[in-house]
């Protein structure tokens, strides 16, 4: 098993995981038709919930999948 032979700094070993290219990503975010709330995509919220929309998306996923699977 690989060992190193001296101690690495704090400074080197913040240096090397807070680097530039370690960042993670913001993530993405939609405005909501139905209240304007922000929120990620492909979620179901309670306001969807009581707007009846929510529905909508499960009887087209169910529609499209039923075609695949028969």
């Amino acid at each position: 098993m690989a060992t190193p032979k001296k101690k690495v700094s704090r400074s080197r070993r913040n240096m090397r995981r807070f680097a530039s290219g370690n960042k993670l990503g913001k993530p993405t975010v939609i405005v909501s038709s139905v209240d304007q709330e922000r929120t990620r995509p492909h979620r179901i919220t309670r306001a969807l919930v009581a707007a009846g929309r929510h529905l909508e998306a499960t009887a087209n996923y169910k529609k499209r999948n039923s075609s695949k699977n028969a």
